[in-house]
């Protein structure tokens, strides 16, 4: 049934040029298909296929998202097929060529490292990540207590250290999201900040370190509360990037999908 929907999900968007997710269930009765997530667990719920369809088929590289339907908050996406983005399509890449690449870029952003780290963020079994570090030149260094982790080889200069600074993080933003182990950055706070499912929410950011977190509230106030004492200059900065914050958002709400202690205690 899902390969079925996949293909009539694909046609009705060759046809319509482009569509929402909507649009397109409106055209396919099978993408109104209704299923529960978690059968007797106290959170299933009962959900349409359509958003599991369309992102199946950019997966597959046949269908590409584009901007969402109204303001940049909606979820609701525009969806092309790949051709009039790339008239030729995605040209097949191998699997062990296009691990490497993400390793690559992973360590880019996230070395120095450790392998764990490295197969949690993938999902990739030892042996996958195994073969993709094999393709790549990367170096073992020491991250200290015993612990070792890897960096590309044309990445060992030391990088010099940038002024102090602050900043607000967006729940699920891929820095404090980039590595399983936190401690050395997210320190304790970790239960207030996260979701029961590891989850990141709203975070405050000192001189490379989580020392809070913040959020948006009704009437677009950013609030935030520093959960450690980081002295009257860091305070000043927060509140600074705070007043920032909210000058960008403007009229514009934007609420966690995935909401933490912290959060809700801020907007309560």
């Amino acid at each position: 049934m899902f390969a079925r929907a996949e293909e009539a999900a694909h046609e009705a968007l060759l046809a319509r040029g482009m569509a929402t997710g909507a649009q397109l269930s409106a055209d396919v009765p099978l993408l109104r298909t209704q299923v529960e997530m978690a059968p007797g667990k106290s959170y299933s719920r009962v959900t349409g296929i359509t958003t599991w369809i369309l992102v199946t088929l950019g997966c597959e590289g046949r269908i590409v998202r584009g901007r969402p339907n109204g303001s940049w908050t909606s979820s609701q996406y525009v969806w092309s097929p790949v051709e009039t983005w790339l008239p030729g399509g995605i040209e097949p890449l191998p699997a062990g060529e296009a691990r490497a690449g993400l390793v690559r870029r992973w360590l880019r952003a996230f070395g120095l490292a450790p392998v764990t780290d490295l197969k949690w963020w993938t999902g990739w079994s030892a042996g996958d990540v195994g073969k993709a570090l094999a393709l790549l030149d990367v170096t073992e260094v020491d991250l200290g207590g015993g612990a070792t982790g890897l960096v590309l080889s044309d990445d060992l200069e030391p990088t010099p250290a940038p002024e102090p600074w602050a900043a607000l993080l967006p729940a699920l933003d891929p820095t404090p999201m980039g590595w399983q182990e936190r401690g050395w950055f997210l320190g304790p706070h970790g239960p207030l900040l996260f979701d029961r499912n590891g989850n990141a929410g709203p975070s405050v950011w000192w001189d490379g370190r989580v020392v809070g977190g913040w959020a948006q509230r009704r009437d677009g106030e950013i609030v935030f509360r520093l959960l450690e004492d980081v002295g009257a200059d860091a305070e000043a900065a927060v509140e600074r990037e705070a007043a920032r914050m909210a000058a960008w958002y403007g009229d514009v709400r934007a609420i966690p999908r995935f909401r933490t202690p912290l959060e809700r205690e801020l907007t309560a």
